[in-house]
């Protein structure tokens, strides 16, 4: 859901930036997203129709700017995929958690949680979640690339 709304909201803020997603497990790799993810997406005018799942590559570092993990696991799971000499350069500098942009967040409570378990109720609150956390995301990013207008 993150990479529908942020791809979308910067791409609304006129933003020349590529969003990519992925998980840092194989099992789901080449899957649509959860059909309750992408209904909410739609009812909610987004176009989840796009994403396919694929899995987190190490080598993306050397492509990527800046990347977000949802939770600590998939952050220490990323941050893993660094190596070594790479893992203390980027932590915290290039790879964050999502959830470090949400203006709701407090103090430890960074984490993105996962809805697939639950009720539909949780899609929801992650989804509110997402879009508030995007706005401040494509907001800096318009200050850091010059474009205050798409604030």
């Amino acid at each position: 859901m993150a990479d529908v709304v942020l791809a979308e909201r910067a791409a609304a803020a006129g933003l020349d930036v590529e969003v990519v997603s992925s998980g840092t497990g194989g099992w789901h790799v080449g899957d649509p997203m959860d059909r309750r993810a992408a209904a909410l997406l739609t009812a909610h005018g987004y176009d989840a129709s796009r994403h396919e799942a694929r899995r987190f590559d190490g080598g993306w570092f050397d492509e990527c700017d800046l990347v977000l993990a949802m939770d600590r696991q998939n952050l220490a799971d990323v941050l893993d995929a660094a190596g070594p000499d790479r893992r203390t350069v980027l932590d915290g500098e290039r790879v964050r958690l999502f959830r470090d942009f949400d203006p709701r967040a407090e103090g430890a409570d960074r984490e993105v949680p996962d809805p697939y378990y639950g009720g539909d109720d949780g899609f929801v609150a992650v989804l509110a979640m997402i879009e508030r956390t995007a706005d401040r995301i494509v907001g800096l990013l318009a200050e850091l690339l010059g474009r205050p207008e798409a604030r």
